[in-house]
Parts: C-alpha cells; structure tokens; sequence
C-alpha cells in the first residue's frame, strides 16, 4: 500500500467494519453499545429515585412527617403544617382618616410577590395547637378545605405518633360517608389521650354520624353542628346512646346545635337518655324543636313509665342477678369449700403420716448407730411445711377463688386505672380534666344497668326514676311555647326535690342547667319565672357569680 494522498477523483478511504477513529482512540461496537446501556440505566443528575412511605419511621414531631409522607406519596402541591394563630386585638382605623401620599404610592408599587403573601392567609393549611411545656401537638385544626382519601392515609401513620394528642377539628371540609368510614378507623390508631372530635359543617347524605358514638368509641366530647341533621340523623343517633340491649359509656357531652332537628328527632334523642347514664352535657340549641318533642324530653328527667319490652328484659336481668347472687353467696361457697377442705385434709393426713414413716427409716439405714437420732413425727410436719412440700390445699385454694374472683369482677378496673394514673404526669389542667374524665368513663363501666334501678309500682305499671345523670340541656331558639315550659317546670320541681347537689358530690346530682331563652312564649311568663329561680341556685356558673357580686358590692 502507498502512503500518497488520494487522486482526484477518487472517493476516500473508509475505515474497515468494527472500527471507529474518534480523538485517536478506537473502540469496537460492543464497547460502544455497553457504554450506551450504562448511561441510560443511570438516573439523570439532580434526581433521586421515590422512596417507599411505608419505610418511613414518624419522629412524632408533625411538620416533618407530614412533609416527608407528603413528598415520599408523589404529592407536591400539599398543606403546610402552621401553628395556630392567637387571637389578637388589633385597634381599627377611623373611617373618616385619609390616605397618605406614601401610602398611596406604596400601594401602587405592589409587587407580585406582596400579593402572593397576602393571599397565603386563604391556602390550605394545617393549623396545630401546642402544649407549653415541650412543644407536643395538643389538638390539630383543619378548615375549608377538602380532605381527600389521600390525606387520610398520610394521616394514619403519622398521627398515632403524636402522643399527646388530644382534639381533632374538622370544619368545612368536604367529607363524605366513605372518608368518614375512613377517619373514623383512623382514631383507634391515635394515642390514648385524643378524647375531643369536631366534624362541623360536614353535612353528608346518609348521616352516618352515629358510628363515631359506637359501643367501642373512645370519645368524650362529639360536636356535630351545622351539619343539616334531621330527624333520621336523629334517630340513627338516639340509638347510638342507648337501646334495650346497649348503651354508649364514654360519651360526655354531644353538641347537635344549628341542626334541622324536630319534635320526631327530639322523641328519638329522649328515648336514647332513657338508658343512658354518661352523657353529661347535651346541646339542641337552634334546630326546629316544638311542643311534642319538648315534653318529650321533660318527660326522662322525671319518673317514667317502664314499655312492655322494658319490663320483660328488667325481670330477665333480675333472673340473672339472683342465680349469680345464690351462687356466689358467702354460706353457699364456705359450705362447699368446707366440704372439700375436709376430704383434702384427711388425704393430707395420710400421705404426711407416710411420709414420716419413709423418712424415719432412711435417717436409720444411713446414719451410724451411735449418732443416730430419732426424730419426732412433728418435727418433720414443720419442716415439710417450712420447705413448701406439704403445704395443705386448703391454704392454696382461697387465692386460686381470689385470682378468679378478680379476674371476673369489678376490680380489675380500679388497678387497670391506677397503673394508667401511675404512669401519667399531671402537669396541667387539661391533662388533669382528662385524668378526670378517664374516671368516669371508669366508673361509667361499672355502673348498674338502669333497668336494675329501684322503681315504682302505680296501678299495675311501673315507673323507672327519671335520668338524673344528665346536668346540662341546651334549648335554645326552638319552637317551644308554653305547654312544653309546663313538662319542664314539672320535671325541674322533681329534681329539686329528690337530688341536692350541694349535700355530696358522689351519685347523681340532676339538672343543674336548662336554656330556654328564645323561644315562643314570653320571657316574663310564670312558668319560665319559676324554672329560672328554681335553677338559678343549682347552676354553679351563676350561683359562682352572684358570690362574686355580693363579695365585691355588700349591701
């Protein structure tokens, strides 16, 4: 081959197949195709591959988890976490003040980022209220804007984090009857201490609020106002506090205000206190309660007459509670116990005279002649005793009746609610309201069925003492006249004369408030004078006040 360059003419040379002059250096092709594959199996720079939610650990701190859940789910545009503004007075300008020049002049260089700042205010945001001490999330605030399935699920992993979680404010939020299926699920998951749930503005298709009041719930206060509940709501509700066969014990205080609830919703509430004996505090204020479903509700604060089912489950409950009351009592159980005591001693005494006998012999056959001693038959007893060996089944049997005794009864509650109380730093007024609270759920669980309470026999009828659990009732602005004012004159007249609540705090102390104000009859009517100066001494709010202005203006 010559070294000349190529003739005119003539095309040039073309390297051979499988080669390739790059920058003075050859590759093959199978080098070149490797090379491709690894650059495109490589992720590009500046990205990260998605990380796994479920790997994720919660730090308990929410701002954090949220975010990181948020970024690690794909979702990008989400709320912020933001602590909870507090209220403050901000003195308003006069009207009649004009505007500066500079101010003028300020406001028309707005920038686009100014307003973006401005309008921030209506974003969508978590809002979270704060314990002093060491900066837990104490209750979690969530307002007009939609919660979908999405936030829920990050909801789920990162709240039960949250230890000292104590309410969740849900208002205008665009639920539905499947997401609250959903957040109902989620508030087992949260921490023992959350005992505040707020879902107003929520109104939904088929009121499914009763589940939040279900026989398992765990919570204490239940706001559903403004949510268009009408009687069906009212309904499914009234059976969620009680019916013939059970009965909610956690339940405090129930907050049905600005509702579309009537003289059938009120009837269905009523039945529902009928049985009920641990909600304290109920709200019907602002709904469409007339007359019918007043005296309705005057009727269970006052001696009531027992239905035909009432009656025949009250005598199957008082069947159970004397074949348990024969069975476990003291002579019955001393006279079996003795019997058997006896018939083991005797057993007892044979195999220990035996014994002795065995022992006797050995201590011989091994002992010398000279050193050995005879030992008394009651030396051995003792020393049997002493090591374990002989102890008598009489002495083992009361402890296996008290293991069973406890594990069945009642006391097991008192020690379940002093290892919680043992545990637990009271440090502020909230926490020390819901150790409160705890022990009346508490002794909620332990009371008596109020079908076994003691009633009154009248003309072949029996009549149950009224609900004397309940202490607040709100009705106010509804459609009562005075015809219902005269059931709760009667009822309030009854009260007072069978409960004082100044004589002791423990039982039933009755209805130490009633609102009536704002409805259809006139506010200087007898009827309404006399409730007012028969509650004005029970209610300690006013009765706090009026000590308050005799202490600061003596006559």
């Amino acid at each position: 081959m010559s070294n000349e360059p190529n003739a005119p003419g003539t095309s040039p040379r073309t390297p051979r197949p499988g080669t390739q002059k790059s920058s003075g250096a050859v590759t093959k092709k199978g080098d070149r195709g490797a090379k491709e594959k690894t650059a495109t199996a490589l992720p590009p720079v500046g990205e990260e591959e998605p990380k796994n939610p479920e790997e994720y650990q919660c730090t308990g701190i929410l701002e954090i988890d949220f975010t990181e859940l948020c970024t690690r789910s794909g979702y990008r545009d989400f709320p912020k976490v933001v602590t909870r503004p507090r209220p403050t007075f901000v003195p308003s300008a006069s009207m009649s003040e004009k505007p500066t020049q500079d101010d003028q002049q300020l406001s028309a260089s707005c920038s686009l980022n100014s307003l973006e700042s401005k309008y921030s205010f209506y974003r969508p945001t978590i809002q979270v209220e704060l314990e002093q001490e060491d900066k837990a999330v104490k209750e979690i605030y969530i307002r007009g804007w939609k919660v979908e399935d999405r936030i829920l699920g990050i909801f789920s992993k990162c709240l039960p984090s949250l230890s000292q979680l104590q309410a969740i404010n849900l208002w205008n939020v665009g639920l539905t009857d499947e997401t609250l299926t959903t957040f109902i699920t989620l508030l087992p998951l949260c921490s023992s201490t959350l005992r505040k749930v707020s879902l107003e503005g929520n109104p939904l298709p088929e009121q499914s609020y009763h589940k939040l009041v279900a026989l398992e719930s765990t919570i204490f206060h239940l706001s559903l106002r403004n949510n268009n509940i009408d009687d069906r709501g009212a309904q499914l509700l009234g059976q969620a506090l009680s019916t013939l066969h059970s009965c909610n014990r956690t339940l405090v205080s129930l907050n049905l205000a600005f509702n579309h609830i009537g003289d059938q919703g009120a009837g269905y509430i009523a039945d529902g206190l009928r049985l009920n004996r641990s909600l304290l505090w109920l709200s019907l204020s602002h709904n469409r309660i007339q007359d019918k479903g007043a005296l309705k509700l005057a009727e269970v604060l006052r001696p009531f007459e027992l239905t035909h089912t009432e009656v025949v489950e009250r005598r199957r409950l008082l069947l159970v509670k004397g074949s348990q009351e024969r069975l476990h009592s003291p002579s019955t159980s001393r006279h079996v116990d003795s019997k058997m005591d006896r018939e083991k001693s005797q057993m007892v005494g044979i195999s220990s005279v035996a014994s002795v006998d065995k022992q006797e012999k050995m201590q011989t056959m091994k002992t010398p002649k000279g050193l050995s001693k005879k030992k008394k038959p009651g030396e051995v007893i003792k020393k049997e005793e002493k090591s374990g060996s002989g102890q008598s089944p009489t002495q083992g049997t009361p402890k296996k009746e008290d293991t069973t005794k406890f594990s069945k009864g009642k006391a097991t509650i008192p020690e379940q609610k002093m290892s919680k109380v043992k545990g637990m730093k009271i440090g502020s007024k909230e926490k020390h309201s819901s150790l409160l609270e705890s022990e009346l759920v508490g002794e909620a669980t332990e009371m008596v069925n109020p079908l076994l309470e003691p009633v009154e026999h009248h003309d072949g009828k029996v009549f149950m003492p009224g609900n004397k659990v309940l202490l607040h009732l709100n009705l106010f602005r509804n459609r009562i006249t005075e015809v219902g004012l005269d059931g709760f004159l009667t009822a309030v007249q009854y009260q007072v004369q069978v409960s004082k609540p100044k004589a002791s705090s423990k039982g039933p102390m009755g209805l130490l408030s009633l609102s009536l104000a704002k409805n259809c009859f006139d506010p200087q009517c007898p009827a309404y004078t006399m409730i007012q100066e028969l509650m004005l001494p029970r209610d300690p709010v006013k009765a706090k006040l009026r000590e308050e202005e005799a202490t600061a203006f003596p006559t």
